[in-house]
C-alpha cells in the first residue's frame, strides 16, 4: 500500500476539487505530472444519506407484505430471499421495524384481515389438521394460496377452505392426496 501511494505522489502533481451544485456532483480535477489533466465526477450525498441505506427491492418486500404480515414474517421472509440490510446483517423483527418506521411503512394489522385470509397455521387450525398437510394441499394444487412475494408465507382465503376438493383431501386422513388412475395396474397381482 505504502509503494502504491508514493507512485501516486510521484505521478500526480495536483487535485483541485469543486462543487457543481446544478446536478449536486462533485467534481474533482487531477493534474499529472506529464502536463495531462482528468475530470472524475462524484455524487454529492444529499444532507443525511448515507451509504448504508436499505435496498429498495427490500423496501418493495416490506411494503407489499407490511399490511397482511408481521415483522418477524417480514424478516424471515427477507433473510429467505438472501436481502440484507443496509449495513449487510441478517434481519430481526426489531430492523423490520425500525425500517419501517423510518419509510412511514404501514405496520400489521391483524385487525384488518378480518378473518378473510389465513395463515397457513390457522388454515390448519380451521382444517383440524397439522400445517404439513396444509403445505401439501397447497403444493398439488387442491387448496389456493397466494403469495406477496416468492419465499413469503402463504395466504389462504378463508373461503377456499369449503371447496369440495379440500374436504375430500382432509376427509381422507393420512392417507397420500394424490388421484387415484382408474387405468393403473396393480403392482402385486391377488394371486
Amino acid at each position: 500500500m505504502r509503494a502504491r501511494q508514493q507512485l501516486l505522489r510521484t505521478l500526480i502533481a495536483d487535485i483541485v476539487v469543486d462543487v457543481d451544485d446544478a446536478v449536486r456532483d462533485v467534481v474533482l480535477t487531477i493534474h499529472w505530472r506529464g502536463g495531462q489533466h482528468s475530470e472524475l465526477r462524484v455524487r454529492k450525498p444529499k444532507a443525511g444519506e448515507h451509504g448504508c441505506a436499505t435496498a429498495e427491492d427490500a423496501l418493495e418486500v416490506m411494503r407489499s407484505m407490511a399490511g397482511r404480515w408481521s415483522d418477524e414474517h417480514i424478516a424471515a421472509t427477507l433473510n429467505r430471499m438472501g436481502l440484507p440490510t443496509g449495513q449487510g446483517k441478517t434481519w430481526t423483527a426489531h430492523r423490520v421495524y425500525s425500517v419501517r418506521r423510518v419509510r412511514g411503512i404501514d405496520a400489521y394489522r391483524s385487525a384488518v384481515k378480518d378473518g378473510e385470509w389465513l395463515t397457513m397455521t390457522e388454515a390448519a387450525k380451521a382444517l383440524g389438521t397439522s400445517s404439513h398437510t396444509v403445505r401439501l394441499l397447497i403444493k398439488t394444487g387442491v387448496l389456493p394460496a397466494v403469495q406477496v412475494v416468492p419465499r413469503a408465507p402463504h395466504q389462504i382465503r378463508s373461503a377456499d377452505l369449503m371447496l369440495e376438493a379440500v374436504k375430500s383431501a382432509v376427509a381422507r386422513k393420512g392417507r397420500p392426496c394424490r388421484v387415484v388412475d382408474a387405468d393403473m395396474l396393480p403392482m402385486f397381482t391377488d394371486t
